[in-house]
């Protein structure tokens, strides 16, 4: 596929969703205002991801989700957590819908097969189809077959980067709780120095240096994401990590205006 598909792939990290400290905890205000940034920029071909935060895993870590399916009580855990994610995502969708987008929910579960807990698989066709008509698809992180595992978490950090190749996309903003890349933890470290643009090569070489999640997440914390966005980085596709939880700063990265972030490329 030669034709560009998709110009902006949007994540939404959990933490910036959801009251990440407590358990199936929306931040509605949040999801409210991004909704409204999002619609003001007025984004046309363009794919939104969100993470689990507080639903996904809280759920996914007390039953061990992500090592895969081992014992018979995984199987109440495997469809708690992808019901947490399908409420977590209406939330969303619902938001997006009452700020005139039309936006379409797209079950990641269904669309995406993997293989010890990487992508072997992407069914397209339905994605591809929404954007024609100029809907949003709106997936998120999710419980997923695994053809080895028997099941795992699959990331919306690795849904976005996938989605991004596959679909030739210009660009990946990563909405996050932070203002962007750190030296250093800035949760953790005071003089940790905000990094506003780094190279891929630089990137690798930072790697042992960033931080993982303190609250549970399955799936790495600001580490994992780095990790999944490399293969898009290093296909040419420009990624931005800016703090969505500041009131704004979607909308200006968005419209391509100077904003307060990371911007990552090769």
């Amino acid at each position: 596929m030669g034709e560009r598909v998709a110009e902006t792939v949007l994540k939404l990290g959990g933490s910036v969703i959801t009251v990440k400290e407590k358990a199936s905890t929306p931040d509605t205000r949040a999801i409210r205002r991004l909704s409204r940034e999002i619609a003001r920029a007025c984004c046309k071909s363009m794919i939104m991801v969100h993470g689990g935060g507080s639903f996904g895993h809280f759920v996914a870590s007390k039953y061990k989700i992500k090592e895969g399916y081992t014992n018979p009580e995984q199987l109440f855990g495997f469809s708690k957590t992808r019901q947490k994610m399908v409420a977590l995502n209406k939330l969303v969708v619902d938001a997006l819908i009452n700020n005139n987008i039309p936006a379409a929910s797209v079950q990641s579960s269904a669309c995406f097969l993997t293989e010890e807990g990487r992508v072997s698989y992407i069914s397209l066709e339905p994605i591809i189809g929404f954007l024609k008509l100029n809907l949003i698809p709106v997936l998120y992180g999710d419980a997923v077959l695994d053809t080895k595992l028997g099941f795992t978490i699959l990331s919306g950090d690795q849904i976005a980067s996938k989605l991004a190749i596959a679909l030739k996309s210009e660009r990946i903003i990563l909405g996050v709780d932070v203002d962007g890349l750190y030296t250093s933890d800035p949760k953790l470290d005071l003089e940790a120095k905000l990094i506003e643009k780094i190279s891929l090569r630089e990137l690798k070489k930072m790697l042992t240096k960033i931080g993982g999640a303190r609250t549970p997440d399955v799936t790495g914390g600001m580490l994992g994401k780095m990790v999944e966005i490399i293969p898009a980085i290093e296909r040419g596709i420009k990624v931005s990590i800016i703090n969505a939880k500041k009131p704004g700063r979607i909308y200006k990265a968005l419209k391509n205006k100077d904003v307060l972030g990371t911007k990552l490329k090769l």
